[in-house]
């Protein structure tokens, strides 16, 4: 199957820990960074020495990239985000995409070369300093989640607001928050891949073995996260649009809601204990509160158009429960923040900025008309059911690429003469 080795933290410093990540708008959980390799000696009996050098080449690279880039990457900072980070961030995924067709010949119609080389990542969210496995699955899994990252992290450099050039107030540009809502389906469909059709290529014990971060929980909310903020874009430019209802704008940040509570319940009985893990839940609790605070806001209105006092009761309570749940958040989000690494907020701007405004002025406002309205004070105790919506966004359809043609009969000649050699035992 494959050999596992897993090294606990206190064995040595070679995770990547920045003390602050500077300015948060999408959370990346902690990269997973890959460790060199000998292609040569694992594979050099099985293959032509052009291939072997090959796959060496291509994976050598994304380790002196991951190594030098990951905590630039890491730290997000706006000023960087059109230098810099956005060209790292692409020379990355690139180095990424030409490695995977290459890498999936190992793989290939169960080839037995999957179990040859022992591949070795740095881990974050996980207790354990790194994982080896020897399973060319293990490295198409992380090699797919690493690319959902990048993804990500693009996503936080489009949305972290500029200022604008009257130096009023911090935007971003229509442009971006349309370009974010395509990346964030992108990252959601590598991490569906990961989950449908390379997770149920692992052996079970060595699915069990796996390191928190490519836990099936983990992957299935690190998508759904994805498509959370996604919806949470959208509900932005639906703002900003005088065409878009308050129903379509309730719709939305109900389904905001939903995304939300999957990715919390996906992680609810995971070991995410130390630094990265723990901020990694803080995000979605703090992304789930603020995701209610936006429809509760927006179911309370469409109640209030109701003409009855049953309707006013219902969209005074709903209208504080909103309430609530923004100044829960804002804790939440604190919070957050001061979990190592430490980050900070950006200046608010978009859906937040707008019902961070509109939420205590309307319930204030809602409170006292009703009370003057009716001769007793008339509010449900619980806050209505918010309504329940089908999910509109989902992930990109993404296959893993073809076997590289590089793959051939001759290069493989080699190969099947050296697996029918008597061998003494797997490693």
């Amino acid at each position: 199957m494959g050999c596992f080795v897993s090294t606990p933290k206190d064995s040595g410093g070679n995770r990547r820990r920045p003390g602050n990540i500077g300015e948060v708008l999408v959370y990346v959980p902690g990269l997973r960074i890959p460790k060199l390799v000998d292609f040569s000696e694992s594979l050099g009996n099985h293959l032509s020495r052009n291939l072997v050098e090959r796959l060496s080449a291509l994976r050598t690279r994304i380790v002196v990239m991951a190594g030098q880039e990951a905590p630039t990457i890491t730290r997000s900072r706006r000023k960087s985000a059109t230098q810099h980070g956005g060209s790292t961030l692409a020379d990355l995924q690139q180095a990424l995409e030409d490695y995977l067709p290459v890498l999936l010949g190992l793989v290939k119609d169960g080839s037995q070369l999957q179990h040859k080389v022992q591949f070795v990542w740095v881990n974050q969210e996980d207790e354990a300093e790194e994982t080896a496995m020897s399973n060319a699955w293990y490295e198409v899994l992380s090699v797919l989640h690493l690319m959902a990252m990048l993804s990500l992290s693009q996503a936080n450099l489009l949305l972290l607001p500029r200022t604008s050039a009257d130096g009023y107030q911090a935007k971003v540009s229509e442009e971006n928050r349309r370009a974010s809502v395509d990346i964030f389906l992108k990252a959601a469909g590598y991490l569906d891949c990961a989950v449908r059709h390379v997770l149920p290529q692992l052996p079970p014990e060595l699915r069990r073995e796996l390191p928190v971060d490519l836990a099936e929980g983990v992957l299935q909310a690190l998508s759904l996260q994805a498509l959370g903020q996604g919806a949470d874009v959208q509900l932005g430019i639906a703002i900003d649009s005088t065409k878009a209802t308050l129903a379509v704008k309730r719709r939305l940040a109900c389904e905001m809601v939903k995304y939300w509570q999957q990715a919390q319940d996906n992680l609810m009985n995971l070991p995410l204990t130390n630094g990265w893990g723990e901020k990694h839940l803080l995000f979605v609790k703090w992304k789930y509160t603020e995701a209610k605070a936006a429809a509760y806001y927006y179911h309370g209105l469409i109640l209030d158009e109701g003409n009855t006092e049953k309707f006013h009761g219902m969209a005074v309570a709903a209208l504080q429960a909103s309430d609530e749940y923004l100044r829960e958040s804002k804790k939440l989000s604190e919070a957050f923040n001061a979990t190592p690494p430490l980050s900070r907020n950006p200046p608010l701007w978009g859906t937040m900025k707008y019902l961070s405004e509109k939420i205590p002025k309307d319930t204030s406002s809602k409170v006292r008309i009703n009370r003057d309205l009716y001769t007793h004070e008339k509010v449900m105790e619980t806050a209505p059911t918010l309504p329940d919506f089908a999910l509109a966004l989902k992930p990109d359809e993404y296959q893993l690429p073809a076997v590289n043609s590089c793959w051939s009969d001759d290069n493989m000649s080699k190969g099947q003469a050296g697996l029918h050699q008597p061998k003494g035992g797997r490693r």
